[in-house]
């Protein structure tokens, strides 16, 4: 019987990556960093995942406050934030958020506020829709080594 449950949460868990990748949320980036992960580091994608998540929080921030300020005018620091955040989604697989903050980043190229201001706002949806998908995903291996009889620390 505990077979089963395991064998469902691993079918749920490739439901949601297969439609994360058809979405293309994701990108093969996301499976090479998932061969990275073993038995002596169990938490290595979740831990990964979530300084990612960390270090983007902070960016976004930082992205929101300059465009914020009407005197604004230094475009090329929206750039740089928008070049960390393209690296940084780039090394985990984060398809669509490295794809929008190109977009974004060409607008900030052209000092084109309202097409920053609407690039950010279509960067932060991205982000927070992979940022929930990811925690489902986080949630069901949880649940699928829990009901394996592994204990998961997340």
């Amino acid at each position: 019987m505990l077979g089963l449950g395991v064998d469902r949460l691993q079918a749920d868990i490739n439901r949601l990556l297969t439609s994360l990748f058809h979405q293309g949320v994701l990108d093969e980036q996301f499976l090479q960093l998932q061969q990275l992960q073993d038995e002596t580091s169990p938490t290595f994608v979740y831990d990964v995942i979530n300084i990612y998540f960390d270090e983007s929080e902070k960016l976004l921030r930082s992205l929101r406050l300059l465009l914020m300020d009407r005197e604004f005018s230094d475009y090329k620091k929206i750039g740089l934030h928008l070049n960390q955040l393209v690296g940084s989604s780039s090394s985990i697989g984060a398809r669509r958020v490295r794809t929008v903050c190109v977009a974004f980043r060409s607008a900030s190229e052209l000092n084109n506020r309202p097409g920053c201001l609407r690039g950010l706002e279509v960067v932060e949806h991205e982000y927070h829709y992979l940022k929930n998908m990811m925690h489902e995903l986080f949630q069901l291996e949880q649940q699928r080594l829990l009901a394996a009889g592994v204990r998961y620390p997340m």
